[in-house]
């Protein structure tokens, strides 16, 4: 049976989201594994998950030698020193103004909640503070599935121990019964049975 074509869109329910993501984590591993051994090629993968996890593959030697490597073959295509300089300084001021104004959106929204301050917010205050919640929420939901998966995973190894506990005793419980069934052998006549000894 065909697969239907996927659209190429975030996935919003959390739980399709993790599943899909450790699915097509393992099969972009194991591609590149194949992808090395066919070629004899050098590849190293990184992946972060959306909490952060780090996921990597090096497939010869380590992935610091990798990026070792990397940062030597592409020291040519480098921009001037002066241009890297001033960049990363734009970079991180730009950075840490949208950082501060997330600061006061949320301080803002737990005042606002909590009933500390007053202060009215504004709409799109309150919407960027939605946002947030939907983000926390959802990232809340994904390690509470990773959780109840693990449990899940626990409970059905408890269970699989138990059940073959359970086989051996049901076979100790028969083997007992079949032992206590079988009576002494008796025989009707008076006396034992002997065999004369002709010799004597």
């Amino acid at each position: 049976m065909a697969r239907g074509k996927v659209q190429m869109k975030r996935i919003e329910n959390s739980v399709h989201r993790q599943v899909t993501f450790c699915k097509r984590r393992s099969g972009l591993l194991k591609k590149a594994k194949e992808l090395s051994v066919l070629c004899d090629a050098e590849i190293g993968v990184l992946i972060f998950s959306a909490h952060g996890k780090l996921y990597e593959l090096a497939t010869k030697g380590t992935m610091q030698g990798l990026i070792e490597r990397y940062m030597k073959s592409s020291r040519g295509a480098q921009p001037e020193p002066a241009a890297i300089e001033t960049q990363p300084d734009m970079d991180a001021k730009e950075e840490i103004n949208k950082l501060k104004q997330e600061i006061e959106v949320l301080q803002k929204g737990l005042r606002y909640m909590f009933g500390g301050n007053a202060a009215e917010m504004s709409l799109d205050e309150l919407i960027e503070l939605e946002k947030h919640l939907e983000i926390w929420i959802d990232q809340i939901r994904s390690i509470k599935m990773d959780i109840m998966l693990k449990e899940i995973q626990l409970l059905r190894n408890k269970e699989g121990i138990l059940k073959a506990a359970n086989h051996y005793l049901q076979d100790k419980i028969k083997e007992n019964i079949v032992i206590t069934n079988l009576e002494p052998i008796t025989t009707n006549t008076p006396y034992p049975l002997t065999i004369e000894n002709k010799i004597f």
